[in-house]
């Protein structure tokens, strides 16, 4: 099924707004777009998107298409060659990375923006929907004084260096600049190349890591997750976007809702944005051995944010993973 090469359009709008239709996999058919190039991220060459499975963890793994109740889940492959697609097209270039970066405040509140709302979890949000906690303000060239937008911690960006005192940088899924203070910027260089992706599917409630080894991008995983939940004022949506983890955490400790009493922890742990991470079965108090796995993955979203793997699924990915150099694709 996977033993294809596919010539692809480039993705011409950011992930969090798509709208086309995920199509049935032809198992047989070479697929190349005769739609010019018009995105301002030029490419030297075609970008050939080549795709194999090459499995390295191969438990509960699923099928291409699958029954679940009374319908039919799949992997959206489309949709993830075109943000392969994407990634290689901007990784032609020479261009020096960083990230933004705000968990928990740490680099200070955000300020409020030109518009702004208060949401049904009863925090400020821009007009975009990204709430101003654990975000990062986001200045049109423009106008240096109040913030246009919010850009959620974890986003991968390219660094254009700084102007008047603030970082200039390019979203990965766009060609639009913003300048955004310093300290919301980490800067990881013009030397990382990134060959490591996962998809979270929160449609189909199921991920996929893939690797590339030379032209190549390998499956290495397909497996069935559970993303956030939306059930304010505590469970919260996984969302949608572009990042990078960023950080691992063996055990990931959690409070019980609305408490700072221990709720119990999530075993290896790798977080991409905010406090949302990639983890294992939850081990709730006063429980202290894990759980491999929980039959509730792969049905419905019921996590805070999080997206539940089986542990084993998760350690692998903890381990398979690099921090800082390891994409985060969560795709509707």
């Amino acid at each position: 099924m996977m033993n294809r090469v596919f010539l692809l359009s480039p993705l011409l709008m950011f992930i969090f707004i798509f709208t086309f239709c995920s199509q049935k996999e032809d198992t047989s058919v070479l697929v190349e777009s005769n739609v010019p190039d018009t995105t301002t991220i030029a490419s030297p060459a075609p970008i050939i998107i080549v795709i194999e499975k090459d499995l390295l963890y191969n438990e509960y793994t699923l099928a291409d298409e699958y029954p679940y109740k009374d319908t039919i889940r799949s992997f959206q492959w489309d949709k993830i060659r075109d943000l392969l697609h994407l990634l290689d097209s901007v990784q032609q270039q020479h261009n020096s990375w960083a990230i933004l970066q705000n968990y928990k405040n740490m680099n200070g509140v955000a300020p409020l923006v030109k518009e702004f709302k208060r949401n049904v979890y009863k925090r400020v949000a821009d007009m975009h929907g990204v709430e101003r906690f654990q975000s990062v303000p986001l200045f049109h060239p423009a106008d240096t004084v109040t913030g246009e937008r919010y850009g959620r911690d974890g986003s991968p960006v390219r660094y254009l260096g700084e102007e008047g005192g603030l970082a200039r940088v390019c979203l990965l899924s766009s060609d639009e600049e913003w300048l955004v203070p310093p300290k919301y910027v980490k800067v990881i260089g013009d030397t990382i190349t990134f060959n490591h992706a996962v998809f979270v599917d929160r449609h189909n409630q199921n991920i996929a890591t893939l690797e590339k080894v030379g032209s190549k991008w390998l499956v290495r995983s397909m497996n069935p997750i559970t993303t956030g939940l939306h059930r304010p004022p505590y469970a919260q949506e996984t969302p949608l976007g572009i990042f990078l983890l960023q950080e691992k955490k063996q055990k990931m400790i959690y409070h019980k809702d609305g408490t700072t009493e221990t709720g119990g922890f999530a075993p290896w742990a790798s977080r991409f944005t905010n406090g949302a991470y990639l983890h294992g079965v939850p081990v709730n108090v006063p429980r202290t051995t894990p759980i491999e796995y929980s039959a509730s993955l792969g049905t419905t979203p019921r996590s805070h944010m999080c997206v539940r793997n089986a542990t084993s699924h998760a350690k692998f990915i903890y381990e398979w993973a690099p921090a800082e150099k390891t994409v985060v694709f969560v795709l509707e």
